[in-house]
Protein backbone atom coordinates (compact mmCIF):
# COMPACT_ATOMS: atom_id res chain seq x y z
CA UNK A 1 0.00 0.00 0.00
CA UNK A 2 2.84 2.17 0.96
CA UNK A 3 4.92 1.52 -1.92
CA UNK A 4 1.86 2.44 -4.49
CA UNK A 5 1.02 5.77 -2.41
CA UNK A 6 4.44 6.83 -2.02
CA UNK A 7 6.69 4.77 -4.69
CA UNK A 8 10.21 3.82 -4.48
CA UNK A 9 10.71 7.40 -3.01
CA UNK A 10 9.98 5.89 0.66
CA UNK A 11 11.93 3.24 0.93
CA UNK A 12 14.64 5.39 0.00
CA UNK A 13 13.81 7.97 2.53
CA UNK A 14 13.64 4.93 5.02
CA UNK A 15 17.20 3.48 3.86
CA UNK A 16 18.69 6.94 4.21
CA UNK A 17 17.73 7.30 8.26
CA UNK A 18 19.62 3.77 8.55
CA UNK A 19 22.57 4.96 8.92
CA UNK A 20 25.71 3.24 8.10
CA UNK A 21 28.71 2.37 10.29
CA UNK A 22 30.31 5.34 8.80
CA UNK A 23 27.40 7.54 9.03
CA UNK A 24 26.75 7.14 12.75
CA UNK A 25 26.88 10.34 13.55
CA UNK A 26 23.83 10.90 11.55
CA UNK A 27 22.11 8.43 12.95
CA UNK A 28 22.81 9.80 15.86
CA UNK A 29 21.40 13.45 14.98
CA UNK A 30 18.19 11.97 14.19
CA UNK A 31 17.65 10.75 16.88
CA UNK A 32 18.20 13.97 18.83
CA UNK A 33 15.73 15.39 16.62
CA UNK A 34 13.10 12.96 17.30
CA UNK A 35 13.97 13.17 21.03
CA UNK A 36 13.42 17.22 20.56
CA UNK A 37 10.24 16.77 18.84
CA UNK A 38 8.83 14.26 21.89
CA UNK A 39 9.81 16.09 24.47
CA UNK A 40 8.55 19.40 22.96
CA UNK A 41 5.22 18.22 21.94
CA UNK A 42 4.47 16.64 25.45
CA UNK A 43 5.98 19.64 27.74
CA UNK A 44 3.14 21.53 25.23
CA UNK A 45 0.38 18.80 25.79
CA UNK A 46 0.70 18.73 29.68
CA UNK A 47 1.36 22.26 29.91
CA UNK A 48 -1.89 22.89 28.44
CA UNK A 49 -3.77 20.13 30.41
CA UNK A 50 -2.26 21.58 33.76
CA UNK A 51 -3.15 25.21 32.61
CA UNK A 52 -6.45 24.22 31.21
CA UNK A 53 -7.25 22.53 35.01
CA UNK A 54 -6.20 25.61 36.51
CA UNK A 55 -8.10 27.38 34.67
CA UNK A 56 -10.99 25.31 35.57
CA UNK A 57 -10.47 25.27 39.25
CA UNK A 58 -9.58 28.83 39.15
CA UNK A 59 -13.40 29.34 37.53
CA UNK A 60 -15.02 27.19 40.12
CA UNK A 61 -13.21 29.73 43.17
CA UNK A 62 -14.35 32.53 41.01
CA UNK A 63 -17.82 31.17 40.66
CA UNK A 64 -18.15 28.74 43.45
CA UNK A 65 -22.37 28.55 43.57
CA UNK A 66 -22.99 31.82 41.18
CA UNK A 67 -25.48 29.69 38.48
CA UNK A 68 -24.41 29.56 34.79
CA UNK A 69 -27.30 31.52 33.69
CA UNK A 70 -29.17 34.47 35.46
CA UNK A 71 -32.60 35.10 35.02
CA UNK A 72 -33.68 38.53 36.72
CA UNK A 73 -36.22 41.23 35.99
CA UNK A 74 -36.83 44.70 37.26
CA UNK A 75 -39.46 44.46 40.39
CA UNK A 76 -38.81 40.62 40.28
CA UNK A 77 -40.65 38.09 38.73
CA UNK A 78 -44.28 37.23 39.29
CA UNK A 79 -45.09 34.15 36.86
CA UNK A 80 -41.59 32.90 38.03
CA UNK A 81 -43.46 29.30 38.04
CA UNK A 82 -44.69 29.23 34.37
CA UNK A 83 -41.30 31.12 33.22
CA UNK A 84 -39.58 28.17 34.81
CA UNK A 85 -41.06 25.43 32.60
CA UNK A 86 -40.60 27.32 29.61
CA UNK A 87 -36.65 28.01 30.42
CA UNK A 88 -36.49 24.30 31.30
CA UNK A 89 -37.43 23.23 27.17
CA UNK A 90 -35.36 26.19 25.98
CA UNK A 91 -32.24 24.08 25.48
CA UNK A 92 -31.21 20.38 25.54
CA UNK A 93 -27.84 21.54 27.96
CA UNK A 94 -30.05 23.35 30.70
CA UNK A 95 -30.28 20.99 33.50
CA UNK A 96 -31.92 22.51 36.02
CA UNK A 97 -33.84 26.15 36.72
CA UNK A 98 -34.67 27.57 40.04
CA UNK A 99 -35.93 30.20 41.94
CA UNK A 100 -34.53 32.14 44.01
CA UNK A 101 -34.98 35.86 46.91
CA UNK A 102 -31.74 37.42 47.38
CA UNK A 103 -31.54 41.07 48.86
CA UNK A 104 -28.17 42.59 51.38
CA UNK A 105 -29.10 42.61 54.82
CA UNK A 106 -27.69 42.47 58.63
CA UNK A 107 -27.15 39.81 60.78
CA UNK A 108 -26.69 40.32 64.46
CA UNK A 109 -25.54 37.99 67.49
CA UNK A 110 -23.81 39.03 70.59
CA UNK A 111 -23.13 42.36 69.85
CA UNK A 112 -21.78 41.24 66.33
CA UNK A 113 -22.46 41.89 62.50
CA UNK A 114 -22.00 41.04 59.70
CA UNK A 115 -23.61 42.30 56.18
CA UNK A 116 -23.98 39.36 53.97
CA UNK A 117 -26.68 38.36 50.80
CA UNK A 118 -29.71 36.57 52.24
CA UNK A 119 -30.62 34.05 49.57
CA UNK A 120 -34.07 32.21 49.89
CA UNK A 121 -33.47 28.99 48.21
CA UNK A 122 -35.43 25.83 46.86
CA UNK A 123 -33.89 22.15 48.18
CA UNK A 124 -32.20 21.17 44.34
CA UNK A 125 -29.69 24.19 45.43
CA UNK A 126 -26.35 23.10 44.65
CA UNK A 127 -25.41 24.59 48.27
CA UNK A 128 -26.22 21.83 49.73
CA UNK A 129 -24.43 19.05 47.67
CA UNK A 130 -21.41 20.41 49.37
CA UNK A 131 -19.79 19.51 52.58
CA UNK A 132 -21.49 21.42 55.84
CA UNK A 133 -20.97 21.73 59.27
CA UNK A 134 -23.62 20.25 61.24
CA UNK A 135 -25.17 19.29 64.65
CA UNK A 136 -24.56 14.93 65.40
CA UNK A 137 -25.26 14.82 61.26
CA UNK A 138 -28.36 16.85 61.15
CA UNK A 139 -29.74 16.95 57.86
CA UNK A 140 -29.83 20.76 56.61
CA UNK A 141 -32.15 20.28 53.93
CA UNK A 142 -34.99 19.23 57.23
CA UNK A 143 -34.09 21.79 59.16
CA UNK A 144 -34.59 24.42 56.74
CA UNK A 145 -37.48 22.96 53.98
CA UNK A 146 -39.50 20.79 56.35
CA UNK A 147 -39.80 22.97 59.80
CA UNK A 148 -43.49 23.92 60.68
CA UNK A 149 -43.08 26.16 63.71
CA UNK A 150 -40.27 27.83 65.44
CA UNK A 151 -37.63 29.26 64.85
CA UNK A 152 -36.29 28.79 60.89
CA UNK A 153 -33.13 27.65 59.49
CA UNK A 154 -30.37 29.11 58.09
CA UNK A 155 -27.17 28.24 56.53
CA UNK A 156 -24.03 30.62 56.82
CA UNK A 157 -20.32 30.41 55.52
CA UNK A 158 -17.49 29.63 58.01
CA UNK A 159 -16.47 33.60 57.58
CA UNK A 160 -19.62 35.03 58.54
CA UNK A 161 -19.89 32.37 61.49
CA UNK A 162 -16.12 33.99 62.73
CA UNK A 163 -17.57 37.50 62.53
CA UNK A 164 -20.67 36.78 64.71
CA UNK A 165 -18.81 34.85 66.77
CA UNK A 166 -21.98 31.72 66.53
CA UNK A 167 -22.23 27.80 66.06
CA UNK A 168 -24.46 25.49 64.85
CA UNK A 169 -27.53 25.61 66.90
CA UNK A 170 -27.22 29.26 67.69
CA UNK A 171 -29.93 31.91 67.22
CA UNK A 172 -29.20 35.10 64.81
CA UNK A 173 -31.48 38.11 63.90
CA UNK A 174 -31.71 38.94 60.27
CA UNK A 175 -32.77 42.55 59.71
CA UNK A 176 -33.53 43.38 55.83
CA UNK A 177 -33.69 47.10 54.86
CA UNK A 178 -37.53 47.24 55.52
CA UNK A 179 -38.79 49.40 58.21
CA UNK A 180 -42.20 49.93 59.80
CA UNK A 181 -43.12 53.56 60.71
CA UNK A 182 -44.43 53.69 63.98
CA UNK A 183 -45.78 56.71 66.19
CA UNK A 184 -42.62 55.95 68.37
CA UNK A 185 -40.37 56.03 64.89
CA UNK A 186 -38.72 53.99 62.25
CA UNK A 187 -38.60 50.31 63.31
CA UNK A 188 -36.48 47.88 61.50
CA UNK A 189 -38.10 44.64 60.37
CA UNK A 190 -36.06 41.73 62.35
CA UNK A 191 -36.77 37.43 62.69
CA UNK A 192 -34.36 35.08 63.99
CA UNK A 193 -33.07 32.34 62.52
CA UNK A 194 -31.35 29.35 63.90
CA UNK A 195 -27.81 28.46 62.30
CA UNK A 196 -28.43 25.24 61.28
CA UNK A 197 -25.16 24.85 59.02
CA UNK A 198 -21.52 25.82 57.97
CA UNK A 199 -19.83 26.12 55.01
CA UNK A 200 -16.66 23.77 55.81
CA UNK A 201 -15.13 25.01 52.66
CA UNK A 202 -17.06 27.26 50.45
CA UNK A 203 -16.52 26.62 47.06
CA UNK A 204 -16.01 30.00 45.35
CA UNK A 205 -14.30 33.45 46.73
CA UNK A 206 -17.89 34.93 47.11
CA UNK A 207 -19.75 31.98 49.24
CA UNK A 208 -18.54 33.64 52.12
CA UNK A 209 -21.33 36.81 51.83
CA UNK A 210 -23.81 34.54 51.19
CA UNK A 211 -26.90 33.23 53.98
CA UNK A 212 -29.03 30.62 52.60
CA UNK A 213 -32.90 29.73 54.15
CA UNK A 214 -35.87 28.28 52.07
CA UNK A 215 -37.63 30.25 49.12
CA UNK A 216 -40.88 30.96 51.41
CA UNK A 217 -39.26 32.24 54.17
CA UNK A 218 -36.96 34.82 52.02
CA UNK A 219 -40.42 35.40 50.36
CA UNK A 220 -42.33 36.30 53.77
CA UNK A 221 -39.59 38.24 55.53
CA UNK A 222 -38.42 40.28 52.13
CA UNK A 223 -42.03 41.40 51.51
CA UNK A 224 -42.13 39.32 48.20
CA UNK A 225 -45.45 38.17 48.23
CA UNK A 226 -45.27 34.98 45.61
CA UNK A 227 -42.67 37.34 43.47
CA UNK A 228 -38.57 35.89 43.02
CA UNK A 229 -35.59 38.06 42.71
CA UNK A 230 -34.81 35.49 39.51
CA UNK A 231 -34.11 32.30 38.50
CA UNK A 232 -30.41 30.27 38.52
CA UNK A 233 -29.97 27.99 35.83
CA UNK A 234 -27.26 25.53 36.12
CA UNK A 235 -25.98 23.80 32.71
CA UNK A 236 -24.72 20.38 31.94
CA UNK A 237 -21.29 21.56 31.21
CA UNK A 238 -19.92 25.58 31.18
CA UNK A 239 -18.81 25.21 28.04
CA UNK A 240 -22.31 25.00 26.50
CA UNK A 241 -22.91 28.63 28.65
CA UNK A 242 -22.70 30.81 25.33
CA UNK A 243 -24.82 28.52 23.32
CA UNK A 244 -27.65 28.24 25.81
CA UNK A 245 -27.50 32.20 26.72
CA UNK A 246 -27.84 32.86 23.20
CA UNK A 247 -31.08 30.85 22.43
CA UNK A 248 -32.49 31.86 26.18
CA UNK A 249 -32.04 35.30 24.72
CA UNK A 250 -33.97 34.50 21.73
CA UNK A 251 -36.85 33.53 23.28
CA UNK A 252 -36.69 35.30 26.47
CA UNK A 253 -37.48 39.68 25.39
CA UNK A 254 -37.49 42.26 27.63
CA UNK A 255 -37.70 43.52 30.38
CA UNK A 256 -36.31 39.69 31.29
CA UNK A 257 -32.65 40.15 31.45
CA UNK A 258 -30.50 36.99 30.68
CA UNK A 259 -27.15 36.93 31.90
CA UNK A 260 -24.22 34.57 31.75
CA UNK A 261 -21.10 34.13 34.08
CA UNK A 262 -18.98 35.22 31.45
CA UNK A 263 -21.09 38.50 31.46
CA UNK A 264 -20.66 39.11 34.96
CA UNK A 265 -16.96 37.09 36.17
CA UNK A 266 -15.73 36.70 32.71
CA UNK A 267 -13.17 39.87 32.86
CA UNK A 268 -11.59 37.43 35.97
CA UNK A 269 -10.40 34.82 33.84
CA UNK A 270 -9.08 36.91 30.69
CA UNK A 271 -5.25 37.02 32.33
CA UNK A 272 -4.97 33.13 32.78
CA UNK A 273 -6.35 32.34 29.00
CA UNK A 274 -3.77 35.05 27.79
CA UNK A 275 -0.81 33.44 30.14
CA UNK A 276 -2.16 29.61 28.39
CA UNK A 277 -1.60 31.36 25.40
CA UNK A 278 1.94 32.86 26.51
CA UNK A 279 2.93 29.23 27.28
CA UNK A 280 2.11 27.61 24.08
CA UNK A 281 4.18 30.60 22.04
CA UNK A 282 7.30 29.77 24.64
CA UNK A 283 7.23 25.79 24.71
CA UNK A 284 6.44 25.84 20.91
CA UNK A 285 9.88 27.09 20.51
CA UNK A 286 11.38 23.77 21.96
CA UNK A 287 9.33 22.42 18.53
CA UNK A 288 10.99 24.78 16.50
CA UNK A 289 14.50 24.11 17.95
CA UNK A 290 13.57 20.27 17.37
CA UNK A 291 12.98 21.30 13.48
CA UNK A 292 16.36 22.88 13.37
CA UNK A 293 17.61 19.54 13.74
CA UNK A 294 15.70 17.88 11.57
CA UNK A 295 17.12 20.53 8.64
CA UNK A 296 20.50 19.74 9.92
CA UNK A 297 20.12 16.42 9.73
CA UNK A 298 18.76 16.42 6.41
CA UNK A 299 21.53 18.58 5.06
CA UNK A 300 24.07 16.34 6.67
CA UNK A 301 22.26 13.35 4.86
CA UNK A 302 22.28 15.76 1.79
CA UNK A 303 26.06 16.36 1.67
CA UNK A 304 26.72 12.78 2.27
CA UNK A 305 24.51 11.19 0.25
CA UNK A 306 25.98 13.73 -3.05
CA UNK A 307 26.70 10.86 -5.23
CA UNK A 308 23.99 8.76 -4.59
CA UNK A 309 21.48 11.69 -5.66
CA UNK A 310 23.62 12.26 -8.67
CA UNK A 311 23.29 8.17 -9.49
CA UNK A 312 19.43 8.86 -9.51
CA UNK A 313 19.80 11.91 -11.63
CA UNK A 314 21.38 9.78 -13.95
CA UNK A 315 18.74 6.83 -13.94
CA UNK A 316 15.88 8.95 -14.31
CA UNK A 317 15.06 9.90 -11.07
CA UNK A 318 13.11 13.35 -11.25
CA UNK A 319 13.94 16.37 -9.39
CA UNK A 320 10.99 16.09 -7.75
CA UNK A 321 10.94 12.75 -6.93
CA UNK A 322 14.31 14.08 -5.10
CA UNK A 323 12.82 16.42 -3.23
CA UNK A 324 10.63 13.97 -2.66
CA UNK A 325 12.64 11.49 -0.50
CA UNK A 326 14.15 14.10 1.23
CA UNK A 327 10.38 16.06 2.52
CA UNK A 328 9.45 12.15 3.42
CA UNK A 329 12.95 11.74 5.29
CA UNK A 330 12.22 14.59 7.53
CA UNK A 331 8.26 13.78 8.02
CA UNK A 332 9.42 10.60 9.08
CA UNK A 333 11.09 11.69 12.01
CA UNK A 334 8.44 14.72 12.44
CA UNK A 335 5.54 12.34 12.69
CA UNK A 336 7.38 9.72 14.63
CA UNK A 337 8.67 12.18 17.07
CA UNK A 338 5.17 14.38 17.61
CA UNK A 339 3.30 10.57 17.55
CA UNK A 340 5.55 9.87 20.53
CA UNK A 341 5.42 13.09 22.08
CA UNK A 342 1.43 13.05 22.23
CA UNK A 343 0.99 9.57 23.74
CA UNK A 344 3.87 10.68 26.67
CA UNK A 345 2.21 13.81 26.81
CA UNK A 346 -1.59 12.69 27.20
CA UNK A 347 -0.52 9.61 29.96
CA UNK A 348 1.27 12.34 31.54
CA UNK A 349 -1.37 14.56 31.56
CA UNK A 350 -4.12 12.29 32.60
CA UNK A 351 -1.84 11.19 35.42
CA UNK A 352 -0.71 14.53 36.76
CA UNK A 353 -2.05 13.99 39.97
CA UNK A 354 -0.99 10.56 40.93
CA UNK A 355 2.83 11.43 39.83
CA UNK A 356 2.87 14.32 41.44
CA UNK A 357 1.84 12.53 44.88
CA UNK A 358 4.58 9.84 44.33
CA UNK A 359 6.76 12.58 43.57
CA UNK A 360 5.73 14.57 47.15
CA UNK A 361 6.24 11.26 48.84
CA UNK A 362 9.50 9.83 47.34
CA UNK A 363 11.28 13.87 47.49
CA UNK A 364 9.46 14.59 50.92
CA UNK A 365 8.52 18.28 49.70
CA UNK A 366 5.18 19.73 49.53
CA UNK A 367 4.77 20.56 45.52
CA UNK A 368 1.22 20.99 45.42
CA UNK A 369 -0.38 22.62 48.78
CA UNK A 370 -4.36 21.72 48.37
CA UNK A 371 -4.81 24.42 51.16
CA UNK A 372 -3.03 27.40 48.66
CA UNK A 373 -5.25 26.88 45.87
CA UNK A 374 -8.16 25.41 47.15
CA UNK A 375 -8.18 22.26 44.95
CA UNK A 376 -8.50 18.78 45.76
CA UNK A 377 -6.05 17.30 43.36
CA UNK A 378 -3.84 18.64 41.13
CA UNK A 379 -5.67 20.09 37.68
CA UNK A 380 -4.87 18.81 34.69
CA UNK A 381 -7.72 18.43 31.96
CA UNK A 382 -7.02 17.18 28.14
CA UNK A 383 -8.59 18.54 25.57
CA UNK A 384 -9.04 17.05 22.33
CA UNK A 385 -9.12 20.97 20.85
CA UNK A 386 -5.48 21.37 22.76
CA UNK A 387 -3.83 18.16 21.45
CA UNK A 388 -4.91 18.61 18.03
CA UNK A 389 -3.24 21.80 17.62
CA UNK A 390 -0.05 20.81 19.17
CA UNK A 391 -0.10 17.61 16.59
CA UNK A 392 -1.05 20.27 13.65
CA UNK A 393 1.63 22.67 15.08
CA UNK A 394 4.69 20.18 15.30
CA UNK A 395 3.95 18.20 11.94
CA UNK A 396 3.45 22.01 10.35
CA UNK A 397 7.07 23.01 11.50
CA UNK A 398 8.33 19.49 10.51
CA UNK A 399 7.20 19.51 7.39
CA UNK A 400 8.59 23.35 6.94
CA UNK A 401 12.33 22.50 7.93
CA UNK A 402 12.60 20.06 5.36
CA UNK A 403 11.78 22.19 2.24
CA UNK A 404 15.54 24.37 1.85
CA UNK A 405 17.32 20.71 2.45
CA UNK A 406 15.09 18.67 0.16
CA UNK A 407 15.01 21.96 -2.25
CA UNK A 408 18.70 21.99 -2.74
CA UNK A 409 18.97 18.32 -3.19
CA UNK A 410 16.33 18.31 -6.10
CA UNK A 411 19.08 21.11 -7.60
CA UNK A 412 22.35 18.90 -7.22
CA UNK A 413 23.62 19.00 -10.56
CA UNK A 414 24.85 15.31 -11.44
CA UNK A 415 27.85 16.00 -13.47
CA UNK A 416 28.79 18.51 -10.21
CA UNK A 417 28.22 15.21 -7.91
CA UNK A 418 30.53 12.88 -10.22
CA UNK A 419 32.87 15.29 -11.60
CA UNK A 420 35.68 14.07 -9.58
CA UNK A 421 34.84 10.30 -9.24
Amino acid sequence: MLKKFFGYEWFISLRYLRAKRKQTFISVISFISIAGVTLGVAALIVVLAVMTGFHDGVRQQILGNIPHILIQRYGGLENYVELTEKVKAASPSIVQVSPFVSREVMLISKRNVAAVNIKGVEEQNKIFSQPLLTLDGQNVRDLIFNQKEGVGGILIGMPTATALDVGIGDTIHVIPPIFTVTAFGVIPKMKPFRVVGVFRQQRGVLDAYFGYISLESAQNLLDFNGRASGLEVELDSLNHTEMATAELRNQLKAPLNVRSWQDIFGSFLSAIKLEKLGLFIVLGIIVLVAAFNIAITLIMIVMEKNKDIAVLRSMGATARSIMKIFVLEGLIVGVLGTSLGTVAGVVLARNADPIIKWLERVLGLRIFDQAVYGMEKFPSVVHTGDVMAVVIMALTISLLATIYPAWRAAKMAPSEALRYD
